[in-house]
């Protein structure tokens, strides 16, 4: 039976989950904030889970033909402002240079909030014929917007993300970019954070600023709010008109390029602490752990066992690193045993081996898993401790993401009128599922009256035509919509 321990000083998650995830993030180590308000820092625990979604994202990428580049951080304001969508989107947060060099500048210039603007004009130097096309970019940089209210990973005014920018000859092929990356974060949350996900179109009113089409990747989080984990973009023609991006297609007529950008952020991590995480901290899936298992060896106060103890203990690391295992030996004896499991269990490593003499007698490992805290010492014998690891970090890595499906789907509502929507997200808090007429209009006064938002048409229900009419005002509605209120 799954069971959590609650630690010393650790806000519990049911009463407070705003100040539990701020508990986990600061006590695990993940992050800590810095002199600038509303800017982190990111300390290695954190980091190295940032590390592994770039490496199987970045190969990702070139298996599909993306290449990296990276541009300047500043963006003249004259170039930011050619997209007029695009700087009215973004203006509320965007920070602007006006002095440098100990005078002010001939000419402001806007802190990278997103880059479609600056890889543009280079797309209309570097792109003359279809013979250039598709032209695959992306960058891994980090962003600035100035956000009022901020909340560590989640929205800082500084964060880490990579930002695809593709240029495509049509429509077809410029949609089968946007669709291609959204299945990248679709297929990285779900096998390597192991977080079940709703993948699908944005309303108008949720659309990116500049785009024709937003299609985005949703989370439902515990307290029932939704988090966008990840966004992709169809731009259309948009930026290639702004910035004259034309190409001679094979007839030798003139065309403009059909674009494409679609990102990924830190919000991850965030979004990671949430869904996984329990009373005692953190809980970290297999598949994205900088530690996958530590090994205590048992103090006893005598230094000859002690060291019996760690000998073997190292041994045993010595074959699961052999074998591709990322594993740790906590050596310090100087703490207790009791302190070394509260350190291990709050920053969320997914198996914990302990290894004594009873252990050194039997020749078998104690375990005790990190995301339901099941413990034996019968099945893994030392002979068999790499393979029977192996098939405990894949058992562990496909529960949590079944425990995130069934926690999704609990989450998630049914409603056929206004007064059972409003009930719903103002006493259930959860994700509702609804029929509705599209409009941002009626979409404005739902937010207004609930605070939530459509935050996607799912993928299998974009080809509906039911003729049914909206939930809320009584329109004409074709298809079902997810709604909820959002971080």
């Amino acid at each position: 039976m799954s069971k959590t321990f609650e630690k010393k000083g650790l806000t519990k998650k049911s009463d407070n989950i705003s100040e539990w995830y701020h508990d986990v993030v600061l006590r695990a180590e993940l992050a800590e904030y810095s002199d600038v308000k509303g800017c982190m820092i990111i300390r290695p625990n954190g980091y190295a889970i940032w590390e592994k979604a770039q490496a199987v994202l970045d190969s990702w990428f070139k298996q599909g033909g993306i290449q990296n580049v990276y541009f300047p951080i500043f963006i003249p304001m004259s170039m930011f402002e050619k997209e007029k969508e695009h700087v009215e989107g973004f203006s509320p947060e965007l920070a602007v240079v006006t002095h440098a060099g100990g005078e002010e500048l001939a000419e402001p210039l806007a802190v990278r909030p997103t880059s479609e603007t600056v890889i543009t004009q280079k797309f209309a130097d570097w792109i003359q014929s279809h013979r250039d096309l598709p032209m695959k970019l992306n960058q891994w940089c980090n962003v600035v917007r100035w956000e009022k209210r901020t909340y560590p990973f989640m929205r800082t005014s500084e964060f880490l993300w990579q930002e695809g920018h593709t240029a495509h000859a049509d429509r077809v092929d410029a949609a089968k970019m946007v669709l291609e990356a959204l299945e990248w974060y679709r297929k990285f949350y779900e096998e390597y954070f192991a977080i079940s996900t709703y993948v699908g179109l944005k309303s108008r009113g949720e659309t990116f600023a500049g785009a024709d089409e937003t299609y985005s990747i949703e989370l439902v989080m515990p307290d029932g709010k939704a988090l966008q984990a990840a966004t992709s973009h169809y731009l259309g023609e948009h930026f290639a008109k702004a910035f004259n991006v034309q190409f001679l297609d094979s007839e030798g007529n003139k065309q403009n390029v059909h674009q494409t950008s679609w990102g990924f952020s830190t919000r991850a991590i965030g979004g990671l602490v949430l869904t996984h995480g329990d009373d005692s901290g953190l809980v970290v899936p297999p598949e994205v752990s900088r530690i996958q298992v530590v090994i205590l060896p048992v103090n006893n106060k005598e230094p000859e066992t002690e060291q019996k103890a760690l000998a073997v203990s190292k041994e045993i690391a010595g074959k699961l690193n052999l074998a591709g295992i990322r594993v740790f030996v906590d050596s310090d004896f100087k703490s207790s045993l009791g302190q070394k499991i509260n350190k291990w269990e709050l920053q969320g490593v997914p198996v914990r081996f302990e290894i004594g003499t009873k252990e050194r007698q039997k020749e078998k490992v104690h375990y005790v898993r990190r995301d339901n805290f099941e413990s034996n010492n019968e099945e893994i014998s030392f002979g068999n401790v790499v393979e029977s690891t192996k098939k405990l970090l894949e058992q562990i890595q496909a529960d949590l993401l079944a425990k995130s499906k069934l926690a999704k789907e609990t989450q998630t509502a049914e409603a056929e009128n206004y007064d059972d929507f409003k009930e719903i997200i103002t006493n259930k808090r959860s994700f509702v599922r609804v029929l509705w007429c599209e409009s941002v209009e009626c979409e404005a006064k739902i937010k207004a009256e609930t605070k939530a938002t459509a935050r996607v048409c799912e993928l299998k229900d974009l080809n509906e035509a039911i003729g049914g009419k909206c939930f809320a005002c009584g329109e004409k509605a074709d298809r079902h919509w997810l709604f909820a209120q959002s971080y």
